[in-house]
């Protein structure tokens, strides 16, 4: 069987990923601080003196693409968009420290302010649990202001301020569960500094940074391309069948 077949099947794999990568991003197109995730395509070539032509196609999510999404105005008090390159540090599933930009923020029933995705949001020393009862509020700076409706004259007092973090300059990746964390070598993610000087905008919500109409060009090219690569496989058959028929000729 001629190799092209293999070097076909490796790029309609290549054609796959990529499809699935779309999807996902398609699919958290009105995610509230989603970052679009990037694919990089590698050709792995085979070395020989005949074989140097064909290159198998390798395929892996090296990041995702930091470009701020729109912010909206929501008016809601515990609703936060960071500013910059600002992320918000939440406690992940595994109980180790990860990083977002979704911040739409709430309070559960025991007191412990999460995010959209119910992981509970980190403060300045550990996760953020509010008095019972207390009416919140988030300044610029990330402080948590809260008001005792019992003392409704009282000025507000502060309890806690989020953990902002800026990853400028560490590599962070985004893991199976869609938060970040900093990749280290050899061990554990690591954990960001709080930023002093980082802000986020209360009362508003950044959205997700996929282009709908983006996305819906990249599937259509990555079905075509796919198709592509699969009429390469007939088309290797084809040669393939013509051969066995000469030889056949001959004898």
């Amino acid at each position: 069987m001629d190799r092209l077949i293999y070097t076909a099947v490796s790029g309609m794999n290549a054609s796959l990923n990529h499809e699935r990568v779309i999807a996902s991003n398609m699919a958290n197109a009105h995610t509230i601080g989603f970052r679009a995730e990037i694919l990089q395509a590698t050709p792995n070539t085979l070395e020989g003196p005949q074989i140097e032509v064909r290159a198998l196609s390798g395929t892996e999510v090296t990041g995702a693409s930091m470009t701020s999404g729109t912010v909206n105005r929501t008016g809601q008090p515990l609703d936060v968009a960071m500013q910059g390159d600002t992320m918000l540090a939440v406690q992940g599933e595994d109980g180790g420290e990860a990083y977002t930009r979704r911040g739409d923020l709430s309070i559960t029933p025991t007191g412990v302010l999460q995010n959209g995705e119910g992981l509970p949001v980190l403060g300045e020393s550990g996760p953020i649990t509010l008095p019972p009862g207390s009416i919140p509020t988030i300044a610029q700076d990330g402080g948590i202001l809260v008001t005792d409706p019992a003392t409704p004259g009282q000025p507000p007092q502060r309890v806690d301020r989020l953990k902002l973090v800026d990853p400028t300059g560490s590599r962070i990746a985004k893991d199976l569960t869609g938060v970040f964390r900093v990749m280290a070598q050899g061990g554990p993610p690591g954990v960001l500094p709080e930023d002093e000087n980082a802000s986020v905008i209360p009362g508003a919500l950044e959205g997700s940074n996929v282009s709908p109409s983006q996305v819906l060009t990249e599937m259509i090219s990555a079905q075509r391309l796919f198709e592509m690569r699969t009429k390469l496989v007939e088309t290797a058959r084809e040669l393939d069948e013509g051969s066995v028929r000469l030889m056949r000729i001959d004898s």
